[in-house]
């Protein structure tokens, strides 16, 4: 298997990883000095522990949200990934009180490889203001 094919591969199986908060499958996906940027803390976040801190806080707020690629392309050690996220917001969120209000939104991401096939990077376009909108938090 090429380089491209195993990137997507893992991608497959990192969609299972934040849908199941598999963190054992986190440390195989992503290096442990990966570092993400993230607007639940004021500190960078490192590695698969890092990453799922992100889905454990989106998960206080929406217990049944999922993440579903909906399309990605691949080319040397990164892949675009369109998602779409789904889920009720059922727990509070930023402030706000749960309102029961189910939610769908599309998101895009890039991840960046390294030659092991885990992840070094992701670069995520901001698809919360999908959420914020579908939430009533911001009007267009």
């Amino acid at each position: 298997m090429n380089k491209i094919e195993r990137n997507k591969r893992n991608m497959q199986r990192f969609m299972t990883c934040i849908n199941t908060n598999d963190k054992i499958l986190a440390d195989e996906l992503i290096d442990s000095s990966a570092e993400f940027a993230s607007l639940i803390s004021d500190e960078k976040l490192y590695g698969g522990a890092g990453y799922l801190s992100v889905v454990d806080f989106m998960r206080k707020s929406f217990s049944d949200i999922r993440w579903e690629i909906v399309d990605m392309v691949a080319e040397d050690d990164k892949v675009a990934v369109s998602w779409t996220c789904s889920g009720t917001h059922d727990g509070n969120f930023m402030g706000l009180a749960p309102t029961g209000k189910k939610f769908s939104f599309c998101a895009m991401n890039f991840y960046y490889f390294n030659d092991d096939g885990k992840i070094i990077n992701d670069i995520a376009a901001q698809g919360l203001l999908g959420l914020f909108t579908a939430l009533n938090l911001v009007k267009f």
